[in-house]
């Protein structure tokens, strides 16, 4: 199967039969997971004993043969295996007299490089990239942009060329629709790396959901480590929020909304997104009709929709008139972005108190104070029932066992058998943290506005920042830290060390698209205009035609990868097309 390889033991040892044995590399202090027993060879027939096992190719194993008489340790191989290899491990005596065991691993069918449908991928794509370009640059020349819209509509070219290609007289602005020109006025006004930001986290978020080809890479980590792209997705998705959050309070308050008109927004909007994450997106689905027994009460709409309850509540209810502007007076005029908020920075570090305390204080049953791992056969399989620590227990407690993610990314590797959600109630503190310093990005826009050099170095700044944090919480290490990176947990670390990652990304996209204007964000300014609709359509509509089809060959990489870049390109084209049409669904 995918992500698998045959290995055939041979026994030549005449005594004793063999215990094989294996742990991944990816899964910290584990207990080895028993794979199989080789019968000792039939020394009168000359036959070696032989038995044949599936081995995982994701990471690499640590294989560890035992003789049954004694259960001595024979060898220890550390090999990483290839997807779909056939391979023999040889285990036999070299001297007799000395009794010395050797293991000789043998490659009988080398391996597939599953990483060829990838490169296609990227070639395709990169092609009808250079198409689009090379047409964009020939639009440019007069000629042939006149003929290909002469060709286009024939009657209609003269008005064309006059209107759209050529400086409008005063004829064509009164007698054209005047709402076009009002529409690409707002458009410019709106900062398009905000939406482009938000359509490039949304677009790799749809394509990871989808399955991401099937390769471990492009799946969740199973604990604590390595940041690959679907651990920082999500965590984007928070930060580009609140810095949008920033920008539409003050607009609506500079445009004459009450306080408590914005307030009522606000409550709406939190009370919607919650609602379609229990009612719409709900993967809970697969143990049979929703009903309050089995309804998953945490998720990814359900934790943005209370992030912005709060920190929007937060802005409304500690913004100050003049600030912005800049009419009030700072003592430390280099902070005037951070100063005058100091309720609300006192108000995230109290809830940052509280996450520190019932994360390391709180007393687990069967679990040790301030546990931070998967359980499982983790730290030695010490603690199988305390995935999450205190996390977990908090969910397990107030919401139930059933009404909570059932299959987290710990139990493959981990092997757990508890529920853990991800998205539960402990790790939500640290998703307003991380909305907060999206709203910090957003307000460094707003003091700043147009001064395109002092936004650009305070992105800078805040990013060192976080990543000094960052490397101080966790010793610049994957597991011995004092709090290591942890997606499933949301720990302190994990958001100041995406929000270092944010801080630069949002810097890279701000001068590309709203400085220097080298890109217009396209593709991914589409689907981050109709943000909300992409997510939840992705979701109803995941198992549907053209979406999804039924495979030929299940177990290759080449037509998941294919099924996946199919869909997740729909929705860029769905969303361009919505935008032409300017459709917007905003809740």
């Amino acid at each position: 199967r995918m992500d698998q390889a045959l290995l055939l033991v041979r026994n030549e040892l005449p005594a004793q039969g063999l215990r094989l044995a294996a742990v991944s590399g990816a899964c910290y202090q584990c207990l080895y997971e028993f794979l199989v027993f080789v019968p000792p060879s039939n020394g009168s027939l000359r036959k070696p004993g032989t038995a044949a096992v599936m081995v995982d190719t994701q990471h690499p194993l640590t294989l560890l043969l035992n003789g049954s008489v004694g259960d001595r340790e024979l060898c220890k191989i550390q090999y990483h295996f290839g997807e779909f290899g056939n391979y023999s491990l040889v285990v036999k005596t070299l001297s007799t007299s000395t009794k010395t065991v050797s293991c000789d691993l043998v490659i009988n069918e080398g391996p597939i490089n599953s990483y060829l449908p990838i490169l296609f991928a990227f070639l395709v794509y990169m092609g009808i990239l250079a198409i689009l370009i090379v047409g964009r640059l020939f639009m440019k020349i007069d000629p042939v942009r006149n003929w290909v819209y002469k060709k286009l509509n024939p009657r209609e070219t003269d008005r064309l060329i006059n209107s759209e290609l050529g400086s409008p007289n005063t004829t064509d602005s009164v007698s054209s629709d005047p709402t076009p020109r009002l529409w690409s006025t707002a458009s410019r006004q709106r900062l398009r790396s905000l939406d482009t930001f938000r359509g490039l986290s949304l677009i790799i978020m749809v394509f990871v959901n989808y399955g991401g080809g099937k390769y471990w890479f492009f799946k969740h980590e199973s604990w604590n480590g390595k940041l690959h792209f679907p651990s920082a997705l999500f965590s984007r998705f928070v930060f580009i929020m609140g810095t949008s959050i920033s920008l539409s309070l003050s607009s609506m308050l500079r445009w004459g909304s009450s306080k408590r008109k914005v307030l009522g927004k606000i409550l709406w909007r939190s009370f919607l997104l919650i609602l379609l994450g229990i009612i719409v997106v709900n993967p809970n689905y697969c143990l049979g009709p929703l009903s309050w027994d089995n309804l998953r009460i945490p998720g990814v709409l359900q934790r943005l929709g209370f992030t912005y309850l709060v920190v929007a509540a937060l802005e409304l209810l500690f913004t100050r008139a003049g600030t912005e502007s800049g009419t009030l007076e700072m003592p430390c005029p280099a902070l005037q972005d951070i100063l005058p908020y100091w309720p609300q920075w006192i108000f995230i570090l109290m809830l940052e108190v509280i996450w520190l305390c019932l994360t390391f204080l709180l007393p687990v049953p069967g679990c040790p104070r301030g546990y931070l791992g998967p359980g499982g056969i983790g730290d030695f399989g010490n603690y199988p029932n305390c995935t999450g620590g205190a996390a977990g227990y908090i969910d397990r407690l107030l919401l139930g066992e059933k009404r909570i993610y059932q299959h987290p990314s710990s139990s493959v590797i981990y092997q757990t058998t508890m529920p853990y959600d991800p998205e539960g109630i402990l790790g939500t503190i640290n998703t307003i943290f991380m909305a907060f310093l999206g709203l910090q990005a957003g307000k460094i826009i707003l003091f700043y506005k147009d001064q395109h050099k002092q936004i650009m170095s305070r992105f800078f700044i805040w990013s060192i920042v976080m990543g000094v944090i960052s490397a101080i919480l966790t010793k610049c290490s994957k597991e011995e830290g004092f709090i290591p990176i942890n997606k499933n947990l949301w720990s302190i670390s994990y958001v100041t060390t995406m929000s270092c990652f944010a801080f630069i990304l949002l810097l890279l996209i701000y001068y590309l698209v709203d400085v220097k204007r080298l890109w217009s964000g396209a593709p991914f300014f589409y689907p981050g205009m109709n943000s909300i609709l992409v997510y939840i359509g992705h979701e109803v509509f995941e198992n549907y035609f053209p979406f999804k089809w039924k495979m030929q060959d299940s177990q290759s990489h080449a037509e998941h990868l294919t099924q996946n870049l199919t869909a997740t390109t729909l929705w860029v084209i769905i969303s361009y097309l919505l935008y032409k049409r300017r459709i917007f669904w905003k809740i």
